[in-house]
């Protein structure tokens, strides 16, 4: 089982990437899967996560209208595209799974972005750094 995050580097204010999370050993249409991130001296945060199986996304508000989360399900791939970046959007970011089903829990499902569960798979950062 293995997450490998790819798509970080290096842009200017207001540009954008896309940053994709590719998973072997399992099917991420079957998982809960994250994006967080952490910045130099700050604390890992959940930045947006999906459940392709529940139907359900969420975004930090610090994100909102900027980022979108989607699955591609023959490519078992979860894509985090970044529009408009920020300086405060530099961090090395990670994808992560956590393999609970949430049926119409969708309070209970946003909790993994919001730090309440311990996800059950990790993949390597990708540094995304936003120069001015």
């Amino acid at each position: 089982v293995q997450l490998q995050a790819s798509g970080g580097g290096l842009v200017q204010t207001g540009g954008s990437l896309r940053l994709s999370c590719t998973g072997s050993g399992f099917d991420l249409n079957g998982c809960s899967i994250g994006w967080f991130r952490q910045a130099p001296e700050k604390e890992r945060e959940g930045v947006s996560c999906i459940s392709r199986h529940d139907g359900y996304t969420y975004y930090a508000d610090s994100v909102k209208g900027r980022f979108t989360i989607s699955s591609d399900k023959d490519k078992n791939t979860v894509t985090l595209q970044m529009n408009n970046l920020k300086r405060e959007d530099t961090a090395v970011y990670y994808c992560a799974a956590h393999g609970t089903k949430w049926g119409n829990d969708y309070s209970e499902f946003t909790k993994i972005c919001r730090g309440y569960y311990d996800m059950d798979y990790w993949g390597k950062g990708t540094l995304v750094t936003v120069s001015s």
